[in-house]
């Protein structure tokens, strides 16, 4: 092995500075070009694959310029990962998890997802982690074994949703003029689809209200305006047709045997 000089190390930076600059470029071409025919999960995986490999490639030629032994420094490298791997049991099996995200592909990056409690769009699919930001802009890393272990909601997953609202009216309500002024509702939101068909449900007799069932399909980008926009339409129609929309009552009953309840009324003072 012949001793190095200045200008062999001088050699070295530059291949390792140049390279690294030519990597990162690459992996952002790459990135562009799949734009069109790939889905962002796609994208960020084969940028992170070039880039991860790239950089692998060019430390392994600075390491061969300045004549360093590959086999020993894999042979060291080898020992190092297993006992990393002993250490860091918990960083193996978000990697494994990671790995089964990867080829599952339960979401892909952009889709809106609840895991639990936490509701939030993916930002990046890693091999330790996923990072979420929630609807109130809160950044969230979430470990892949968690999401591997867990219920996982992608809401986004299919172009259409049907969106579910509970409406209880009182119990002197006609059934069938209930059921007729919601699907007018329904029918003349925009915010809606026709097809597939939506759907008004009496579904029970609740303790104190008639409780209908309204479905309403609806594309993924109109979640909220469809939220807000039908609510308000029912309940000024409500307004304007007459219908009492219920709420909680209580009766009182203390059995035929028993005297009725004293009621006194008294009025305020100075009344």
């Amino acid at each position: 092995m012949k001793p190095l000089d200045l200008n062999s190390i001088l050699y070295a930076l530059a291949i390792l500075v140049v390279g690294l600059g030519i990597v990162f470029l690459l992996s952002r071409l790459t990135a562009r070009a799949m734009m069109r025919n790939f889905s962002p999960h796609h994208r960020l995986l084969a940028q992170k694959a070039l880039l991860y490999v790239g950089i692998v490639l060019v430390i392994c030629t600075v390491l061969i310029h300045l004549q360093v032994n590959l086999t020993a420094v894999l042979g060291a490298a080898g020992i190092v990962t297993v006992a990393v791997g002993f250490a860091a049991q918990t960083s193996l099996s978000n990697l494994i998890s990671g790995l089964f995200l990867l080829s599952e592909r339960p979401f892909q990056v952009g889709d809106l997802i609840v895991v639990g409690t936490t509701r939030g769009v993916v930002l990046s699919i890693d091999l330790l982690s996923v990072k979420l930001r929630t609807l109130d802009n809160l950044f969230v890393r979430m470990p892949n074994e968690t999401l591997i272990k867990a219920e996982v909601t992608t809401v986004t997953r299919f172009p259409i949703r049907r969106m579910d609202i509970n409406v209880g009216v009182a119990y002197k309500e006609d059934v069938a003029k209930v059921a007729r002024v919601l699907r007018e509702v329904v029918d003349a939101n925009p915010n809606g689809l026709i097809e597939p068909e939506p759907l008004i449900l009496f579904k029970d007799f609740g303790s104190s209200s008639l409780d209908f069932l309204v479905g309403v399909w609806f594309e993924k980008t109109k979640f909220l305006v469809l939220k807000n926009s039908i609510m308000r339409d029912i309940k000024e129609r409500f307004d304007a047709e007459g219908i009492e929309i219920a709420f909680p009552h209580l009766t009182v009953y203390a059995g035929s045997e028993s005297p009725a309840f004293p009621v006194t009324v008294e009025k305020p003072d100075g009344g």
